[in-house]
């Protein structure tokens, strides 16, 4: 059974940082391509950034140049460091895996969900 553990979601001040964790199990995590994924209020889920199974990474144009994701595969964990936040930041952030290819920023492609973490931004 596959599992996705998000933590690391808090309340920080604009301007400062958080890092989102996220635990993989039941799954050859080194295989997946694991993505960020977050949800505010009243809109729909919308792609943050994610990192394939060779390392390679994609953010979404609104968190590029503040976040990084990262991956442990000794961990099974990936990561989200998230450092100049906005109050726009602010939404439940989820975590995914995928074994597919192709447009990996898609919600669609991901076959796996965590359950969320969630971050709010003080202005």
């Amino acid at each position: 059974q596959v599992q996705l553990v998000e933590s690391g979601g808090g309340l920080v001040q604009a301007g400062g940082s958080l890092r989102l964790s996220c635990a993989a199990s039941g799954l050859t995590f080194s295989r997946y391509t694991m993505g960020w994924f977050r949800q505010a209020p009243g809109t729909e889920r919308e792609f943050v950034a994610r990192i394939r199974s060779d390392d390679a990474t994609y953010y979404a144009d609104s968190v590029k140049g503040r976040f990084t994701i990262s991956r442990d595969n000794a961990k099974n964990t990936v990561y989200l460091q998230m450092n100049s936040l906005k109050a726009e930041d602010a939404a439940v952030y989820y975590c995914a895996a995928t074994s597919r290819g192709g447009s990996t920023w898609l919600i669609s492609l991901y076959s796996y969900w965590g359950q969320g973490t969630q971050v709010t931004v003080s202005s």
